[in-house]
């Protein structure tokens, strides 16, 4: 039996419906491997600023509730954030200035904090800064 098509026939052919197909299903894919990957990186944003936070407090607090004077502590936050606080003093090295004759000292406070998204390894955020105190209240 041959089938002749009429000119006036219209429509597309199921190879045609298949490739149409395959190229939806392609683009889909991507499309949903682009919002994933958005979606991660907004919950990694998140992570990164509550952890600045907690260490922003932490250098907030030395000074006022914690003295400036060399310490150590540890603890974790929200049981997800583990925070490490260090004070230690911070020597400047002059040939023009002497600094012991000064009233005050100069100390190093680092803050890491880490915690674990899921991945293989945690992630750290580390903070620097430093603060001055009197020599009087320091030692």
């Amino acid at each position: 039996m041959n089938r002749k098509t009429r000119p006036d026939q219209q429509g597309f052919s199921l190879l045609e419906i298949l490739i149409a197909f395959s190229i939806l299903a392609v683009s889909l894919g991507i499309i949903l491997k682009i919002f994933s990957g958005g979606l991660n990186n907004a919950v990694t944003a998140e992570d990164y600023t509550v952890a600045v936070q907690i260490a922003e407090s932490l250098i907030a607090k030395t000074g006022s509730e914690i003295p400036v004077k060399p310490f150590q502590d540890a603890g974790n936050t929200n049981n997800k954030y583990r925070w490490r606080l260090s004070i230690s003093p911070y020597t400047v090295v002059s040939e023009k200035t002497d600094f012991s004759k000064i009233p005050i000292e100069l100390y190093r406070i680092n803050v890491d904090v880490s915690w674990n998204d899921g991945t293989e390894d945690d992630r750290l955020l580390h903070l620097t800064t430093l603060k001055l105190a009197a020599k009087d209240n320091a030692h």
